[in-house]
This record gives structure tokens, C-alpha cells and sequence, in this order.
């Protein structure tokens, strides 16, 4: 994918009367994190502002399929696909006012440190914006250590902030990045009361849990929850298609061991746009994924199962206090959660018709930096090669990046579009990955076990 896409233009409305133009880029790598980076940079936009949205997608082994990109629905006004060092490039040579850094942590340190050396003594610079696509329950202080230097470091929620900002004030850095938002994908009609027939979904998450113990598990309950309610349409919400990655690697696809059998009549596996599988849900039942928070947005009834346990690994412990903690032989016995209002409130989740102005600080923070007389300063990470020798460098080296943050010999060019030979070979290496990833890897950790 490379240079702009016809199939793709602007998201944005543009009112007869703007008065303002904004030039944002987002840079992204995974369909995930560019679904919450574009939809971050709508929400950050004046509501007078003419806006160009510019997308980035950052090459790896979850660069979004064009499948994976329609489905999220998010449109942009260019689109292409970048190494890191080919998106500097691009950065030092365009002028953009806001930069939202959609990747991973490490990604996010490794262009903070190579802006600030494509940008040394070149003035203007635009703000750098990054944050967290959903719930932050594990690697809390390395991931947030990572993104700072950003000029705003987005809290999901009012839980979210305070945490960062103890993080940061904890290790003597500078904390006034932190701004609170809430997530930028919420949204929707509000549940008006139950469908016909009572809908059912199950939202799957690629990685969580990870074994094919639990992950059949989970099938199974679900596929008997619809056999004991017949009368109910039960749906397994899929994130990917076998061979498409998201932002977390999936091993073993719900799909692959669904595969042979014998399902009833009333479940259903389906793709989509979560926000259009939503419209339709009376209950929404997963371990830990972020939809629920789209669904408690909407009061929609939701369910964190407990049947593997409350463990950090699998995020559910984010949602103690909730009230919607519950196991399947609960709902198999008819249980109906009710969120708790206070814990709601502290999520960001804006259920009680604050979405609207979650966003108004941030906006307004960008709006005085892009006024601040004489520019805005350098970029100032944490990690530098004084305070991380032994960590920083290794970052920035997986992005071809020097400990200065200076590309090294021999790191990709954006001289010219990949040729047909390079795509070829790139698709190929990409798809050897994923085999290894799904099959191999798996099969070498079993025998590891015996």
C-alpha cells in the first residue's frame, strides 16, 4: 500500500463557514491503533477547523489489511505504508500541526527520539500526541515511561490520569503531559430495552487468554449457552480473519476451533464493526476486551467473566468494582448485570452524557501550544543515553534509529514507491511470519512442554 488511496477519502465534514485549517498526521501500526488514532485526531479537531487527515501506516507483522481498515471505518485523507525511517522523512520534509503517535510503546520512544533529530534547530514542529487505544492493565510504567516526551500523553479516564501522573511524578519527570479524555470510539444510540429475538455476543480478544485450553473453553460454554437458550441469537464477535494480525498476535483463531462442529441454529460467528454489532445487543459477555467499555457507554448490559479466574493477566481485574463481574453458569441461570455508577464515572466512559466535552481540554491545550509565541521547544523524552544506556539504545535500533535517534547506514529510503519484486518479497516475508506465529511457534512451545 503506498501513496494515497482513492477508496479512501475524508472522514471529516467540512463546514461551509471554516475559517481554520488543520494538517494532522497519524502514524499507526495495527488496525486497532488506527482506529483509535484517527478517531482520536477527529475528536481533537475544532469544530470550525477544516481538517487533512494523513495516515501512516507503520510496516510490520500487523500493518491492517485493506479488509481490516474498511471494516474499522475510519477514513483518511491520504494512506500509505512506512518503515519508521521512511515516516521521518516524510515528517522533516511536510508541516503538519498535530502528530498522533499510534503504535506501541517502544515505537512511540523510538519517533520521539528520531523527531527531535529530524527536527534539531528547524523551528516549527507540530504537537505529538499519543495515549492508549483501551484499558491500561499490565506494563503500566514501561509503557507510559515510553511515551513521554509527547507534548500530551491521553488518559482514557480520571482512574487513567492519576495513575499516569503518579508514574511520572514518581520517577521525577515531567507529569504535565498527562490530559484527561476519554476513549474516542464510543459512541451510539443509547439501549432503548431488549431485541427480538433477546441478541447475545461474545467479544473475542486475539491474545486473551492465550492457551487452547481456555480459549476451547470459552467456545464451549458459549456454544451450550445457546443450545440451553434457544430462543436467544448468540454471536462470537471475531476481531481478524486467519492470516490477518491485530494489535496482539492471534495463535488460535475462535473460527479454526469452531471448525467441524456441529453448532445450533442460533449461533452465529460474525465480523464487523463492533459499534454496528452493538445496535443489536442485549448482552455483552468477554474477558476483558475493550468493548465492554463501549457497551457500558451505551448501558447496554455487560458481563467480565470470572470462569479462568480474576488475574492481571487477563485485564479482568481492571473491572473489579464494576459490578459486572459474573461466570457463565450465572448467565446460563438468566443473571442480569448492573454496572455500578461510580465506577462507570471514573472510566471515562461518559455514560451520563459528558461525552461531548471530554475532549475540551485537550483541545484546548493543543490550540495554546500551536499559539506558543517562537514555536514549540525540542522534544524532551525520559529515556535518553544518559539516564537508559542500557535500554534506550535497543529501542531505537529495531526502528533503524541510532542512540541519538539519527537513522543508521543503511536503514530503509523513501526514495521511491517498493517495486512489484519488493512488494512480492514483503507479502512473502509477512506471510512466513504469520505461519510461524500460528503454527510453528505453537508446536515448538508444546513440545518444549512435554
Amino acid at each position: 500500500m503506498g501513496g494515497t488511496s482513492e477508496w479512501l477519502p475524508s472522514v471529516f465534514g467540512v463546514p461551509a463557514s471554516a475559517t481554520k485549517s488543520l494538517r494532522v498526521a497519524v502514524l499507526a501500526d495495527s488496525d486497532t491503533r488506527w482506529k483509535w488514532g484517527a478517531l482520536t485526531a477527529q475528536r481533537l479537531a475544532p469544530a470550525e477547523a477544516e481538517v487533512r487527515l494523513d495516515g501512516y501506516l507503520l510496516r510490520g507483522r500487523a500493518t491492517p489489511t485493506a479488509r481490516q481498515l474498511t471494516e474499522v471505518g475510519v477514513r483518511a485523507d491520504s494512506l500509505r505504508e512506512v518503515t519508521g525511517v521512511e515516516f521521518l522523512r516524510a515528517m522533516d520534509e511536510a508541516s503538519y500541526d498535530v502528530l498522533v503517535l499510534a503504535l506501541v510503546g517502544g515505537g512511540v520512544q523510538a519517533m520521539l527520539h528520531g523527531l527531535r533529530a529530524v527536527r534539531a534547530g528547524a523551528g516549527r514542529r507540530p504537537v505529538v500526541v499519543t495515549g492508549y487505544v483501551g484499558v491500561v492493565y499490565e506494563k503500566l510504567a514501561d509503557g507510559l515511561l515510553l511515551r513521554h516526551g509527547a507534548d500530551l500523553v491521553l488518559a482514557n479516564s480520571r482512574h487513567d490520569a492519576d495513575r499516569f501522573r503518579a508514574v511520572y511524578e514518581g520517577v521525577g519527570a515531567d507529569a504535565s503531559a498527562v490530559t484527561e479524555v476519554a476513549l474516542p470510539f464510543l459512541g451510539g444510540a443509547p439501549y432503548a430495552g431488549e431485541h427480538e429475538p433477546y441478541t447475545v455476543v461474545f467479544a473475542a480478544q486475539p491474545s486473551v487468554p492465550d492457551s487452547r485450553k481456555d480459549r476451547t473453553y470459552l467456545l464451549d460454554r458459549l456454544i451450550e449457552h445457546a443450545r440451553r437458550h434457544p430462543e436467544r441469537e448468540v454471536l462470537l464477535k471475531l476481531r481478524s480473519k486467519p492470516g490477518e494480525h491485530t494489535t496482539h498476535i492471534e495463535e488460535l483463531p475462535y473460527q479454526k476451533l469452531a471448525q467441524g462442529r456441529h453448532l445450533p441454529a442460533n449461533f452465529r460467528l460474525v465480523y464487523g464493526h463492533m459499534g454496528e454489532v452493538l445496535d443489536r445487543t442485549d448482552l455483552l459477555v468477554t474477558v476483558s476486551s475493550t468493548a465492554a467499555l463501549e457497551a457500558l457507554h451505551r448501558r447496554i448490559p455487560t458481563v467480565v467473566l470470572t470462569d479462568l479466574g480474576v488475574r492481571e493477566v487477563l485485564g479482568n481485574h481492571h473491572f473489579t468494582g464494576s459490578g459486572c463481574l459474573a461466570s457463565w453458569d450465572q448467565l446460563d441461570a438468566g443473571h442480569r448485570p448492573v454496572a455500578d455508577e461510580e465506577w462507570v464515572a471514573r472510566q471515562g466512559v461518559a455514560a451520563d452524557g459528558t461525552y461531548e466535552t471530554a475532549f475540551d481540554t485537550a483541545r484546548e491545550r493543543i490550540a495554546k501550544l500551536l499559539d506558543r509565541p517562537g514555536g514549540l521547544p525540542p522534544l524532551t523524552p525520559y529515556y535518553t543515553p544518559e539516564t537508559a544506556p542500557g535500554y534506550l539504545p535497543g529501542i531505537l535500533a529495531r526502528h533503524h534509529l541510532g542512540p541519538d535517534g539519527v537513522p543508521l547506514p543503511g536503514a530503509p529510503a523513501a526514495d521511491k514507491e517498493p517495486g512489484p519484486v519488493r512488494q512480492i518479497v514483503r507479502r512473502a516475508a509477512r506471510g512466513a511470519y504469520r505461519h510461524g506465529v500460528q503454527r510453528v511457534a505453537p508446536v515448538i512451545r508444546r513440545m518444549g512442554e512435554l
